[in-house]
């Protein structure tokens, strides 16, 4: 399974980032509950502390109960290479397909090993020239994130790619704020993306809620990557970026409603004339406000419209006001066309 088919389905992520807080069961108990959601990929983030950071890396956000240092909470996030080798069995033997962003070299040669079905390029490692070129070597799919960078670095990037072997592409509109404010979103750059590069774009979204994603199919979005957690009372600095599980479900379902109301275009004349049925039942016709004798000449006033159709349409009453009525008519009674004098015309009567 791949993520990058680019045909009619769109390609749904859940990432699970850090949210394992370096448990490696914790882990596999994302990626049943992403493959639960109709996901169609779970995603990790492959950390190497020594490959990827200096020891006196500051934090972003000092949250962590158990490690001094930024460097230390990477240590704390890495797993072994047969952990790595079974958590991609475990999202395969459920249906997912699996990813995971390198952020060192070494990461990337690991994770070459282990088997990915695209690569991730996270935002930070856009300007990094040594780590694109070794995914694009490896002629795999690229996800290319967008949260930092602005239209020359990502040209760089794209440019640097493609030139280096790199498989089918896709740019993800993504802003790096945790969560991220609607007016921070960017929906309009998706289709700067698809002009620019000629190729899939995305949303990787940090909202916390499914409502950015759902925009984004609307607007042609082909990948949708949000982080997710178990529970909003679950630890860590991402929760409040995150959706629970259930609401990927619900993002899923969303997706997949939206996916078949654009492959199905609709011609207004075509389903007015299959819902004539419907037509006749909730359309109006004249009706005599009262009763009306025999030669009576029609006024506005006289008529009114009501339910059903099948008479004469309310659009014509200016046609029929000032002609004489052949026979008379009850309250409530339609007009029919039979019931005037079509060679007795008056000047309309205001009423």
């Amino acid at each position: 399974m791949t993520v990058l088919d680019w045909g009619d389905r769109v390609a749904v992520i859940g990432e699970v980032g850090q949210a394992h807080d370096g448990s490696l069961g914790t882990a596999h108990a994302f990626i049943d509950a992403v493959a639960d959601a109709g996901a169609d990929a779970v995603k990790f983030q492959t950390h190497i502390a020594s490959a990827e950071s200096r020891t006196d890396e500051p934090w972003r956000v000092k949250f962590s109960y158990a490690d001094d240092t930024r460097y230390e909470y990477w240590q704390r996030m890495e797993f072994s290479a047969p952990a790595w080798v079974g958590l991609r069995q475990h999202a395969v033997d459920r249906g997912l397909a699996f990813l995971s962003s390198p952020f060192s070299l070494e990461a990337v040669d690991l994770l070459r090993r282990v088997g990915v079905a695209a690569w991730k390029v996270a935002s930070g490692e856009v300007t990094n020239p040594q780590l694109l070129d070794a995914v694009a070597q490896t002629g795999a799919p690229v996800l290319l994130s967008s949260g930092m960078s602005g239209w020359v670095e990502l040209d760089g990037a794209v440019a640097r790619l493609r030139e280096g072997g790199a498989g089918p592409l896709a740019v993800l509109q993504c802003t790096s704020a945790y969560p991220v404010a609607p007016q921070r979103v960017g929906l309009n750059v998706l289709g700067e993306i698809r002009e620019r590069y000629g190729c899939a774009a995305g949303l990787s979204d940090h909202s916390g809620t499914i409502f950015p994603a759902l925009a984004a199919v609307a607007l042609g979005g082909r990948v949708i990557e949000v982080h997710v957690t178990l529970s909003r009372e679950m630890f860590g600095p991402d929760v409040a970026a995150s959706v629970t599980t259930s609401e990927l479900r619900l993002l899923v379902e969303g997706i997949r409603y939206i996916e078949s109301a654009l492959a199905a275009p609709v011609d207004k004349d075509e389903v007015a004339t299959e819902l004539t049925p419907m037509r006749t039942l909730f359309g109006r016709s004249l009706v005599a406000r009262r009763a009306l004798p025999a030669g009576h000449i029609l006024a506005a006033s006289d008529l009114t419209a009501k339910k059903p159709a099948g008479g004469i349409p309310p659009d014509r009453l200016e046609s029929v006001v000032g002609r004489r009525l052949r026979r008379a008519l009850r309250a409530d009674e339609p007009l029919d066309d039979s019931d005037i004098d079509t060679a007795d015309l008056h000047p309309p009567r205001r009423s």
